[in-house]
């Protein structure tokens, strides 16, 4: 008589599952809860890089019904969607990075070593780690580097609005002090508008200025020896007292019930 075979359980996730797919597999598998992280500022030129970690609760979601990809939002939706990650997630952490740090040890190097921090800030552990883009060694749980993961697993996309909504929160906090440049319009990014203020007035201290458009910026207003360290790949000019630190009052409001952290530099 031919045995029963027995179907392995099956965790691949389903077409139409929406951004949940992946994180019910994963808890099906006992690899439950699942922490999402991303980063917002990756590609500006001015302004701190941004990495958040989010640990959704794995029940139903009702609260998180406008939850998506923070660039397929508008800025009133992020808004909203934000205050309800973290009044209803598990517990979430966001790491703030300025841009001397960006210039002295590289912006990939600050990205990976932001999305450790991130995790590990997290008053919960995770049972497993779903990052954007690219893998992290060094994260002590089991993870998965899923490309434009904010667009299909809800704990990314999640961490891409907490990083998003923090980050624009940190540059329109910096437009009140460096008004020229128009920061709380482009948030940083190498817009034409942002391009031609960084020709007119040099960059601040808030610019990376390891940057080739930034150092060609500081270029056109400065005298050609008070470049050349940088452009010779010297040691890069430092932000001074000016870091995105000191906005942590405009951004750390939300820090209430559920082990939320921002934490700087």
């Amino acid at each position: 008589m031919q045995g029963v075979v027995q179907r392995h359980p099956g965790y691949t996730p389903r077409r139409g599952t929406g951004l949940t797919g992946y994180e019910r597999v994963l808890a099906r598998a006992g690899l439950a809860p699942v922490a999402g992280i991303d980063e917002a500022g990756r590609g500006a030129c001015a302004g701190p890089l941004v990495v958040a970690a989010v640990l959704l609760d794995q029940r139903p979601r009702s609260a998180l019904a406008g939850l998506a990809d923070s660039k397929a939002l508008t800025a009133a939706a992020r808004e909203a969607a934000y205050q309800d990650i973290v009044r209803s997630a598990l517990a979430w952490h966001v790491v703030v990075i300025p841009p001397r740090d960006i210039d002295r040890i590289g912006l990939h190097v600050c990205n990976v070593t932001g999305m450790r921090r991130a995790l590990a800030g997290l008053a919960s552990r995770p049972g497993y780690v779903i990052t954007d883009g690219f893998p992290v060694r060094g994260l002590a749980v089991p993870a998965l580097a899923m490309w434009k993961g904010d667009e299909v697993a809800a704990c990314v996309a999640a961490a891409s609005i907490v990083a998003k909504v923090t980050r624009d929160r940190i540059m329109k906090s910096l437009h009140l002090q460096y008004p020229q440049y128009g920061f709380a319009r482009h948030k940083g990014y190498s817009t034409p508008s942002h391009m031609s203020s960084l020709a007119i007035h040099g960059p601040c201290p808030q610019h990376r200025m390891s940057f080739a458009n930034v150092a060609g910026g500081r270029a056109r207003v400065s005298r050609p020896a008070a470049v050349s360290p940088v452009l010779a790949g010297g040691e890069p000019v430092t932000g001074g007292e000016e870091e995105a630190g000191a906005q942590s009052v405009v951004v750390g409001q939300e820090q209430a019930g559920n082990g939320a952290q921002l934490s700087y530099g």
